[in-house]
């Protein structure tokens, strides 16, 4: 991606049919390459996941390099790939989002949309809240753990 990267957070609405308004800053920092297409899958939390095209298929050559034979590679590739999505946004910067990922994540009507960097969650705002009074912790053991995973990768 370059120096674009998802920062931030936004709240929208789906519509009736199931769109989502994909926060314009997010649409500018997607790839040419991209095709203004993003891959929705299931979050490891009860979120969405959503990859620009060029990052969901560096994520498919990692998935390529688990083995099919062991059932925790083989599950944990079917688990990713099984509701990838590819959603190319209309011309108001709206994707479909599918209906089984929305019940997954609980998501009727509002969202919560941050950017993670290299990816996008979705979150129904009272699931997201629920993470962030008892999942989301961290404390200062934690913090400098990470720091200094960081620092030594």
């Amino acid at each position: 991606m370059g120096t674009q990267t998802f920062t931030g957070e936004f709240r929208y609405s789906i519509d009736l049919k199931g769109r989502l308004n994909i926060p314009a800053k997010f649409r500018k920092a997607l790839p040419e390459s991209s095709e203004d297409t993003f891959v929705v899958i299931r979050g490891l939390d009860e979120n969405i996941v959503a990859y620009s095209l060029d990052k969901w298929r560096q994520r498919e050559e990692d998935l390529l390099k688990l083995s099919s034979i062991k059932p925790e590679h083989r599950n944990f590739k079917r688990q990713a790939t099984r509701f990838a999505t590819p959603l190319k946004f209309d011309s108001q910067g709206r994707v479909a989002i599918p209906a089984n990922l929305l019940k997954y994540a609980g998501i009727d009507k509002d969202v919560v949309i941050i950017g993670m960097i290299d990816e996008i969650e979705i979150w129904d705002p009272a699931v997201l809240e629920r993470y962030e009074e008892t999942e989301f912790q961290l404390d200062a053991e934690d913090i400098e753990a990470i720091d200094n995973y960081t620092r030594s990768s």
